[in-house]
């Protein structure tokens, strides 16, 4: 079947698999209206703002300040949040290297979708790993993926830690946790670079939303 699931007979339940491979018979159908016409339409480019940072670091806060404000003055957004898309679309993953991985990949995927549709899609994910934020660059195309790293000290953002994550990984109650057991590989050349425990909030937003194309 064409939909890589596993069909039970009886009430409609398809088994997915977390890995399972496009099949070599599928193609790509051509679209009449293109993502040209989109972004005519909404008045804008599509564009993905990639926020990434350690947990704490303040990339939802910023992020939902960004849109806010993007919002106020007219333009199409979206907001895609790591947490909430872990109770949804990628509730079957955990937090394991190839987990992760498959978590930014599916998120880069819709994010593209997204642009396309001419919308300025804000992604907050830790997303520590440089290699799936270069397959995210790609998946969504150089040009209208926008990186921003939040950056802040580790220290900063322990004692934040609002929702208590940082107190549980020195317990070793959750494994593989980001600047404590997991690596965090910080950008090397991000469009947009900020220190949140240097700048106030209101400064960041408007740096972020002065470099976004018109």
């Amino acid at each position: 079947m064409d939909d890589g699931g596993l069909f039970c007979p009886g009430p409609r339940l398809f088994i997915f698999s977390k890995r399972m491979k496009s099949s070599e018979h599928i193609v790509h159908q051509a679209y009449q209206i293109q993502a040209s016409d989109r972004e005519k339409s909404m008045g804008q480019k599509g564009q993905v703002l990639w926020f990434t940072g350690l947990s704490g670091s303040g990339k939802s806060t910023l992020a939902n300040e960004v849109e806010t404000l993007l919002h106020s003055q007219g333009r199409h957004t979206f907001l895609l949040d790591g947490d909430n898309l872990r109770h949804g679309l990628n509730g079957d993953l955990g937090f394991s290297e190839a987990d992760r991985t498959e978590n930014i990949r599916r998120v880069a995927e819709v994010a593209k979708l997204m642009a396309d549709a001419g919308l300025l899609v804000l992604t907050a994910f830790v997303s520590p790993f440089a290699a799936d934020r270069a397959k995210a660059r790609e998946i969504v195309g150089s040009q209208r993926f926008i990186e921003i790293f939040v950056d802040c000290p580790l220290e900063v953002c322990e004692s934040r830690d609002v929702k208590g994550l940082y107190a549980k990984a020195r317990q070793g109650l959750i494994p593989d946790f980001t600047g404590i057991s997991s690596p965090f590989e910080a950008p090397e050349s991000p469009e947009i670079h900020i220190h949140t425990d240097r700048s106030d909030l209101a400064q960041c937003r408007q740096t972020i939303v002065d470099f976004i194309p018109s």
